[in-house]
């Protein structure tokens, strides 16, 4: 089986410099053909969906004449596998973590620029998480949850009136405290790009515990991450 889960078929190289070169610098790999009309920037993120399929290179870094189609190519689809795959109880957010989550990214960008509209989404690692919580009054062993966390790195597609289509990459936060007290609860967003999961998940931890009024080194609850 080839890279896309086919074989590939041999076809007339094209007379391309640009592609002879990539190849001589992927020895014993492959060139993606990438879609411009899904991508702004072959040289940053490039969806899945983007790439309309792969010429292979031998060990010499020749081109074989060996061409796979992806069999995906077409509009690149929102992906939130990442997010909802885990074991990891996401129940504060709603019943459709993923739904919860795009509005929260569109309703961040839409804050920046009024006619924003998220073309597609996709979650790249599985999110970092925090849980706070106390014991129940009623027996040790319940915790009753009194904060909760998470940061999700992100690739997206936005369309504005100003620039047209462009890719955005970076990371997607969302806290909420006061959980186990009714009508009390205080959800935020932040939307950081350019910066890597570390780094936010850092700043999760100064920012959930800002968000209630306690120091990020203390508490009387305990947060668990990941």
């Amino acid at each position: 089986m080839g890279l896309f889960g086919s074989r590939g078929r041999r076809q007339r190289i094209p007379d391309d410099p640009a592609l002879v070169a990539a190849a001589a610098e992927n020895p014993g790999g492959s060139v993606a053909e990438i879609d411009p009309a899904y991508v702004d920037d072959p040289n940053g993120y490039v969806p899945p969906e983007a790439i309309r399929g792969a010429w292979l290179v031998d060990g010499s870094g020749q081109l074989t004449g060996e061409y796979e189609k992806n069999p995906r190519h077409g509009v690149p689809q929102d992906d939130f596998g990442k997010l909802t795959d885990p074991d990891h109880w996401l129940g504060w957010i709603g019943g459709d973590p993923a739904v919860a989550v795009r509005k929260g990214i569109e309703e961040s960008l839409r804050a920046q620029v009024a006619d924003a509209v998220v073309q597609w989404v996709k979650i790249l690692e599985t999110p970092r998480f925090l849980t706070g919580g106390r014991p129940h009054a009623e027996g040790a062993e319940v915790i009753l949850v009194t904060r909760a966390a998470l940061a999700a790195p992100f690739a997206l597609s936005v369309w504005t009136a100003q620039h047209g289509p462009s890719v955005l990459l970076g990371v997607f936060s969302w806290a909420a405290v006061n959980l186990s007290t009714p009508g009390a609860r205080k959800d935020r967003h932040w939307f950081d790009l350019g910066v890597g999961l570390d780094w936010a998940e850092e700043r999760l931890q100064e920012r959930i515990y800002e968000m209630d009024g306690h120091e990020s080194s203390g508490g009387e609850d305990g947060s668990a991450g990941r």
